[in-house]
């Protein structure tokens, strides 16, 4: 069964913007993806951000979910929060630079949303970006997907 929510009632040809990487986890095309396993969705000056699907995968269940705090700064590559897992725990950085908007309430109550829908129910900040240049620092779909084989094919 495919991990993302999606594919369980939808074909993956519904969904053109998503495609598989290896052991099965999904992308979206649109979104730009950290090293550390985090992806942005950028909608002009506001990204927003949490954790891939492949970094989902490897984590397991999650059971907790620490957020930021609405107002605080933000810095690229820094760590923001973590994620609870039944196997682990795992900080999040932030891909971008900014100012925390608005952060997932829904997770507190709900971690798992993290897992059942990364890329849509499972967000886990907004930010208002301060440096859209810092965009050419991350990753494309293509280019993150080749990242995650060639991480998992090491292991």
């Amino acid at each position: 069964m495919c991990p993302y929510l999606l594919c369980e009632w939808a074909p993956l040809e519904a969904l053109p913007n998503h495609k598989h990487v290896e052991a099965g986890n999904l992308v979206v095309k649109d979104f730009k993806y950290a090293d550390s396993h985090e992806w942005v969705k950028v909608d002009g000056k506001t990204a927003t951000v949490g954790i891939t699907d492949h970094a989902q995968d490897h984590l397991g269940d999650v059971v907790y979910v620490e957020l930021p705090e609405v107002g605080a700064a933000v810095n690229q590559g820094s760590g923001f929060g973590a994620v609870e897992s039944v196997k682990a725990t795992s900080d999040i950085y932030s891909p971008v630079s900014g100012d925390v908007v608005e952060v997932n309430k829904e997770l507190n109550n709900s971690p798992g949303l993290v897992n059942s829908s990364p890329y849509e129910k499972g967000w886990i900040m907004k930010v208002e970006i301060k440096d859209d240049s810092e965009l050419k620092n991350l990753k494309n779909s293509d280019e993150y997907a080749k990242f995650c084989e060639e991480e998992d094919a090491k292991h």
